[in-house]
């Protein structure tokens, strides 16, 4: 199930010894994505309460971070996720964003409420193409 949440089911069936496939150290045989994917289904698979990802979708395609974002929204109801990035994309499906400037909070709330406050959360949307 956890491997079906993060869409690498036909990934992990291709592979020479599916899920007893050995992984290389540091797992240079998986690209970046493949390797965020998989800790995302170890998480799952832990049952977290609290998952913390740091620029989680920084150094992947765009492909990936949709998977990544589709399997956080089925998380939603499951435990609490607190994202950090930089890329806005990454924040719009959030409950709550904290906007920090300079190492301050400068704003709290949803997506939508920051938007129509067209404060940094929506200059920011605007340099980004968001809005």
């Amino acid at each position: 199930e956890a491997l079906e949440t993060v869409q690498l089911r036909a990934m992990v069936a291709s592979l020479p010894g599916q899920l007893q496939y050995e992984c290389a150290e540091q797992g240079h045989n998986l690209s970046v994505g493949q390797k965020q994917l998989l800790c995302l289904a170890r998480a799952l698979l832990r049952k977290t309460q609290i998952l913390i990802l740091d620029e989680a979708t920084a150094a992947v395609d765009p492909g990936t971070e949709l998977q990544m974002q589709a399997a956080l929204g089925s998380w939603s109801a499951q435990c609490t996720v607190l994202l950090i990035a930089h890329r806005l994309c990454s924040v719009m499906d959030c409950a709550r964003v904290l906007v920090m400037d300079k190492g301050q909070l400068a704003e709290s709330g949803s997506p939508t409420q920051l938007l129509a406050q067209q404060g940094l959360f929506y200059r920011l949307a605007q340099e980004s193409g968001l809005v």
